[in-house]
C-alpha cells in the first residue's frame, strides 16, 4: 500500500510528495521516507544525513544553498512546524529549465514535501514564526562543496512572498549570477 503520492512539478525531476495520514482520535501516523516508494521519483541512493532546522521569525529566508560534485545531494525537504514558501532552482548544465525556480507551501498541516534532484538549489522562507524543518540529504555535508545563490538574485527574479526580514551574514554574502555562469556539470 503507498503512502506517498508522487507529482512530478514543471522543473525536470523535481517533485512533490505528499504523505497520506492514517488517524483516529489519538492522533495520526504519517510516513515521511519509504525507499522503496521514492525510486520512481528518483530517490536511489541510501539516506546519508538526516537534518533539523528551527527558524524563529516569518519573513527570514534560508537559502539558496547547493553543494558541487562530487558532493552534489539530492534532498527531501519538510516542514514540521509551522509553515514556508520552498523554493526549487535548476543549476544543472544543459537543462530545460536551467534558472528556473519553482516554489511550493510547506506546511506542518499539508504534509507536503520536495524532492530536489541533484543540481538543484534550495531555500525557503518563512511564512510563521517558529518553524521546523526536516532534510533528508543523500550526500554528507561537505564544507569545499557548499555554494550558494543570493536570495535577491535579479536573474533569478525569485517572488518571495513577503519582505525578507532576516537573511544571514553568509547567504547576504552569496554574489549575483554572472552571465557566464553555465550551470553544474555533473
Amino acid at each position: 500500500m503507498n503512502r506517498l503520492t508522487i507529482t512530478p512539478l514543471p522543473l525536470g525531476g523535481l517533485t512533490l510528495i505528499e504523505a497520506q495520514r492514517i488517524g483516529d482520535k489519538r492522533g495520526f501516523l504519517e510516513r515521511l521516507f519509504c525507499a522503496e516508494e521514492l525510486l520512481d521519483a528518483g530517490w536511489s541512493k541510501p539516506i546519508a544525513q538526516i537534518n533539523h532546522t528551527y527558524t524563529a521569525r516569518r519573513g527570514t529566508v534560508r537559502g539558496l544553498h547547493f553543494q558541487h560534485p562530487p558532493h552534489a545531494e539530492m534532498k527531501l525537504v519538510r516542514c514540521i512546524r509551522g509553515e514556508v514558501w520552498d523554493v526549487a532552482v535548476d543549476l544543472r548544465h544543459g537543462s530545460a529549465s536551467f534558472l528556473n525556480w519553482h516554489a511550493e507551501k510547506l506546511s506542518a498541516d499539508n504534509g507536503r514535501a520536495l524532492l530536489l534532484p541533484e543540481g538543484f538549489a534550495h531555500g525557503f522562507q518563512t511564512l510563521s514564526d517558529d518553524v521546523e524543518m526536516l532534510y533528508c540529504h543523500s550526500a554528507a555535508y561537505a564544507p569545499a562543496a557548499e555554494d550558494g545563490l543570493h536570495a535577491e538574485d535579479p536573474r533569478l527574479a525569485i517572488s518571495w512572498p513577503m519582505p525578507i526580514t532576516e537573511l544571514s551574514a553568509r547567504d547576504q554574502g552569496h554574489l549575483p549570477l554572472t552571465e557566464g555562469f553555465a550551470g553544474i556539470k555533473p
